[in-house]
């Protein structure tokens, strides 16, 4: 009996799933039935009510880096296929309120360059630095690229060209590690760029450049492209705004290399603050980083699209520093000793 009673013990305790692994056995099974759900788009109005947020920081993608697994393409395509209706249609605006926005542009603003017209300018000004510049050691002039290195990245060039999904050319992975990045990233002319390698380029650069070369790359390609995007197609290619977001990994550089330019050069337009204020909306942001975008904003004269992106960023609730309050309340008080006439 005394051994019946242990066995029958035992088997009590075998059958017996302790907390942790019946949690693991719960999530894995909720994991399949979304999967599920997904594919038979079964439930899918009740997926749709429940928002996904998105955190951004070295918290969340400091594992990513450069070697990041090119699987992740069929994932980006499917999802790109999955959102055709959330990306890739035209952002209606409404006639009346861009004409009030265009009110407030810069009307002496500078004509606006295209990607292209930036990567001539600094290709020029690299030239004319590398044939003046003189080496500190020997005293003469800096010596040109290697003809074999030129050769290499012109097959980049052509390969970034055609580019939509696959792995990418080594050469190009390292060009973060290298001390004349900025010169080699301009012979593969990232204004011939498809948009799934600006993506891809994006990813990379934000994971390895530091925040204030990757503030450049922002600033200097990645802006510029989405902007003629928007402009010629009334939207923004999926590839792109996917860029755009993933640009975030560096918020201080994101800040300062597309926010804060694009209110500053008081042509942002209305779809443009549209378009790139969702971002905002969609994403988790530091806070600190946040308030000294809104405080540089609110410093500025007062444009339409700048109060946009000052709404969506008081739309996110964070406690903002008293200076940062100030600014605001000071921004929006121009408008007793405002001269323009304003829209009714």
């Amino acid at each position: 009996k005394g051994c019946d009673r242990w066995l029958q013990e035992e088997e009590e305790e075998e059958d017996y799933v302790d907390e942790r692994l019946s949690r693991k056995i719960l999530e894995q099974a909720r994991a399949q039935q979304e999967e599920l759900e997904r594919e038979h788009g079964v439930g899918r109005g009740s997926d749709c009510q429940r928002p996904k947020a998105t955190t951004l920081g070295r918290g969340s993608e400091g594992k990513e880096s450069d070697s990041d697994s090119d699987e992740e393409w069929p994932t980006l395509d499917e999802a790109a296929s999955m959102a055709k209706g959330k990306y890739c249609e035209q952002v209606p605006v409404n006639p009346e309120d861009e004409k009030a926005i265009d009110t407030f542009m810069n009307k002496d603003a500078p004509l606006r360059r295209t990607l292209a017209d930036i990567i001539m300018e600094k290709i020029t000004e690299k030239q004319t630095e590398v044939q003046t510049v003189m080496s500190e050691i020997s005293g003469r002039p800096m010596p040109q690229l290697d003809p074999r290195v030129l050769e290499v990245y012109k097959g980049v060039r052509e390969v970034l060209s055609k580019y939509r999904s696959g792995k990418l050319p080594k050469a190009f992975k390292i060009i973060p590690a290298l001390s004349n990045w900025e010169q080699i990233l301009y012979i593969t002319e990232p204004e011939t760029w498809t948009a799934a390698a600006m993506y891809q380029a994006t990813r990379i650069f934000s994971s390895n450049l530091k925040e204030k070369m990757a503030q450049r790359f922002y600033n200097l390609v990645l802006l510029p492209r989405i902007r003629d995007d928007i402009i010629e197609y009334k939207r923004l290619n999926f590839h792109l705004y996917m860029a755009l977001k993933k640009a975030l990994f560096k918020p201080g550089g994101w800040f300062k290399g597309i926010l804060i330019p694009l209110c500053e050069s008081g042509t942002c337009t209305l779809r443009e603050a549209i378009i790139i204020g969702s971002i905002l909306t969609k994403c988790s942001i530091p806070v600190l980083h946040t308030s000294a975008a809104m405080l540089k904003i609110a410093e500025m004269e007062y444009n339409g699209a700048n109060s946009i992106f000052l709404r969506l960023m008081i739309d996110k609730k964070y406690a903002l520093p008293f200076r940062v309050i100030d600014a605001l309340v000071f921004h929006f008080l121009r408008f007793r000793t405002d001269r323009r006439v304003l829209p009714a």
